[in-house]
């Protein structure tokens, strides 16, 4: 059981000097301690006094690409000063197909231990459910092969792993496009449903990626195989494919760049949750940074994701936060809720991102004296303990 501060709402529903009773991984009550020691028998409870601190449901990162070999910290660092163009003639490998090179180079064991590294950083920064998608393989073997460390890193480490299988993240430079899209369709995705190593597909649908059509013909062949879809979609150009993701339709639709007001609202309608990176925007300098409030407006349910990747080396979702507030207009109650319950929903999940009993008692407890203070701490990991499924997974006064 956990003594504490909960900030559950407020439009949150702040509980000031509640406590939480945890029983095997979920949460059995909350409610002050004096009334929980009525209810329960707490002779052999392990109590954690956290006064003065503030509890909140664990991040939900919903979008992230955890799995890759390499770095473009290169790439980056000439992308302050020079073009993409200019980059390039550099002789400085750039973007998605410089990973999969990197990616198809690195050995099995070389990328489980360096996403590994990177999911334990992102625990200690509240993390504790994590989508990760495959997507620099680009051929059947590397794809299995990045979600077989998936796999793998759910079985060996805390944090929860959404598997997403994208294949279609873009095409490989050997064989012609079309023969790598029918690949997808008849070869990949129905390996890796009977594998049972992903339970969404995904597909990159933007200008000089993947089509409308074809990206509906992916994300149709995972749902006939069982894989549920989502899309990234409108990140640099408007190609359509919001209007075919709210007819399908996904599960969430991410980046949202370019979605005009009416495709919004037709995402919303449709249940869609909408997937947005500040974090994203800000690493590429992003043209045309997407529209929070017009997303608000128009009723999408607006998830927030570090979209951590070899272009976007970005481990906090407190950052995410404090981006989102900074510089796209959220409130530090719509981005908490954001990160986690809407974060949960853009997987499919609806037993944690909110502090209730029945729910996972995934838990990250800040060292904090208000809740704004993790918006106004730029930079700042206000992260003192972490719960993953009712037990200590993180402590500050152990690591620190």
């Amino acid at each position: 059981m956990l003594t504490c501060v909960s900030t559950a709402g407020d439009p949150l529903g702040r509980l000031p000097g509640a406590a939480i009773a945890i029983q095997g991984e979920k949460i059995a009550a909350i409610a002050p301690l004096a009334e929980l020691e009525h209810r329960f028998d707490l002779s052999s409870a392990k109590i954690v006094d956290l006064a003065g601190q503030i509890v909140a449901p664990g991040f939900v990162d919903c979008h992230t690409h955890l799995v890759f070999g390499g770095s473009r910290a290169q790439e980056y660092a000439a992308r302050m000063t020079h073009t993409a163009q200019e980059v390039a003639a550099l002789g400085i490998p750039t973007g998605i197909q410089a990973t999969v090179k990197m990616t198809r180079e690195s050995s099995p064991d070389l990328l489980y231990e360096n996403a590994l590294e990177r999911l334990q950083r992102m625990l200690c920064c509240g993390t504790t459910t994590l989508e990760s998608k495959s997507g620099y393989g680009l051929n059947a073997e590397k794809e299995i092969e990045l979600l077989q460390v998936n796999r793998k890193l759910q079985g060996s480490q805390p944090v929860d792993i959404v598997s997403t299988f994208l294949g279609a993240h873009d095409f490989p430079a050997e064989i012609p496009r079309e023969q790598y899209l029918e690949n997808l369709i008849r070869e990949m995705i129905p390996r890796v449903a009977t594998e049972k190593l992903a339970e969404f597909c995904d597909v990159y649908c933007d200008d000089g990626y993947y089509s409308v059509e074809a990206s509906r013909r992916i994300l149709e062949a995972g749902l006939q195989h069982g894989l549920k879809p989502k899309i990234h979609v409108d990140a640099y150009s408007n190609l359509g494919g919001s209007a075919m993701a709210a007819d399908l339709p996904v599960v969430s639709a991410d980046h949202l760049n370019f979605t005009t007001a009416s495709e919004l609202e037709r995402l919303a309608k449709a249940g869609v949750v909408g997937v947005v990176m500040p974090g994203l925007d800000f690493a590429v300098r992003h043209p045309q940074p997407f529209n929070a409030r017009l997303m608000f407006e128009k009723g999408l349910k607006v998830a927030l994701a570090t979209d951590f990747c070899p272009g976007c080396w970005l481990e906090s979702m407190q950052l995410v936060m404090q981006l989102a507030c900074r510089l796209y207009q959220f409130s530090p109650a719509e981005a908490l809720l954001a990160a986690t319950v809407n974060a949960a929903r853009a997987v499919g999940l609806t037993d944690r991102g909110t502090l209730e009993p029945g729910q996972l008692a995934d838990l990250q407890i800040w060292d904090l004296p208000t809740f704004e203070d993790l918006i106004y701490r730029l930079g700042n990991n206000a992260v003192s303990l972490v719960v993953k499924r009712g037990r200590i997974v993180y402590s500050y006064l152990l690591t620190g």
